[in-house]
């Protein structure tokens, strides 16, 4: 758990996750023959292997949580106000399956963020989209966030709680919980869900987003249908970040668009009525030149904050100095054990300072804002 202190807070912020993968950002992995010899540094015959932690050099310098934001306030064009402004339900529909498509970013195989702590916070502004997340569960890990324009009377509510599984080969995970986008003056609100991350090993090692997603409006009864797709198992990339689908009207299933593309480089919709095909969604136009999130006010900045929590850790990978940065990874993590011990040991029970959490016997959770807005953040993107 994280507690506000009284020391010097250090915040290092990182270039924001690109369509290039980590090509054109401030960092350089290591090659993967380096990363898998780290880790014989760390494992012998017969070690326990309990509480091994991963070393350093398979991260790259983020938490999860703000690769979870990123998805939201890292954008080019506006999406969200051009959505408000369509004049018709059928135009505002088409307008969030693109930014839906938006949310995606690639992943880069053999790294992974780190893993949020309790209580981990992460607040940023672009414009005047607000974006607050926190995470409200360790073990299992959920993150909650909550987004708003005060001007334009939009709202985002998202739960998220990744299930992965092994299988063999490969790994696959789950993104359960709720995603909402709410158009408040319209009176609508969107609901879908996440693809999976399908992470292979053999024959071709590889990340990919797969899967269906499912977006509606029970106000409008417009509905849409998308299925993610992968490399072929032997890895050729004929579905290499592919989509396919289509918006229909649920009360007749009248299918009204047509859905195809990439889903970093164009994604098309086809009238099914006039034939006529437009583009509704340029990966590179919506997520080229994004830049550093900066800090506008650095003593609003929490202590929970994730660009402080793992500031050690951010710059001394960013420096390439791994056994430094392994070192402060773990200095985290053990801070984070021996809070839960404390409060275990006298009873205390830990409660989110910005949302309401519940999880349901089937293991379903559900975030709620503590607040209506989201207040605009020390942390911004540079217009």
């Amino acid at each position: 758990m994280v507690k506000e202190g009284e020391e010097k807070k250090r915040v290092v912020l990182t270039k924001p996750l690109t369509l290039d993968g980590d090509t054109s950002v401030d960092y350089r992995a290591p090659n993967l023959l380096q990363r898998i010899l780290s880790l014989f540094k760390n494992v012998g015959t017969g070690s326990d292997l309990t509480s091994f932690q991963l070393p350093a050099m398979f991260n790259f310098p983020k938490s999860q949580l703000q690769c979870f934001g990123e998805s939201v306030y890292c954008i080019g064009n506006d999406m969200v106000s051009s959505i408000n402004k369509m004049e018709s339900s059928v135009e505002r529909f088409t307008c969030v399956v693109a930014w839906s498509i938006s949310t995606l970013r690639p992943v880069m195989f053999g790294l992974a963020p780190y893993n949020p702590i309790l209580g981990e916070t992460h607040h940023v502004s672009n414009a005047n989209l607000n974006v607050l997340l926190e995470q409200v569960s360790h073990h299992p890990p959920v993150s909650a966030l909550h987004a708003t324009d005060q001007d334009q009377n939009v709202e985002m509510l998202w739960c998220q709680h990744p299930l992965p599984k092994f299988r063999g080969a490969w790994v696959e995970t789950e993104v359960h919980g709720k995603r909402q986008l709410k158009l408040h003056n319209h009176r609508e609100t969107y609901e879908m869900n996440s693809p999976k991350l399908l992470i292979r090993f053999l024959p071709v090692p590889g990340v990919d987003w797969v899967g269906n997603v499912k977006i509606k409006c029970p106000e409008t009864g417009l509905e849409a249908e998308l299925c993610y797709r992968a490399n072929s198992f032997l890895g050729r990339r004929k579905n290499y970040r592919a989509i396919k689908g289509k918006i229909y009207q649920s009360s007749s299933s009248n299918i009204l668009y047509e859905i195809d593309g990439h889903w970093d480089r164009t994604v098309t919709l086809k009238d099914m009525n006039s034939g006529k095909a437009r583009v509704i969604y340029n990966a590179k136009e919506v997520l080229s030149g994004l830049k550093t999130p900066t800090v506008k006010d650095l003593k609003e900045v929490w202590a929970s904050e994730s660009a402080v929590v793992w500031s050690e850790v951010n710059q001394a990978i960013l420096n390439k100095d791994w056994e430094k940065a392994t070192e402060a990874k773990t200095d985290v993590e053990k801070k984070q054990r021996d809070v839960v011990k404390g409060r275990e040991s006298v009873g205390d029970t830990w409660v989110p300072k910005h949302f309401k959490v519940t999880c349901s016997m089937e293991g379903s959770w559900d975030c709620s804002p503590i607040h209506k807005w989201v207040p605009p953040a020390p942390i911004v993107m540079p217009l």
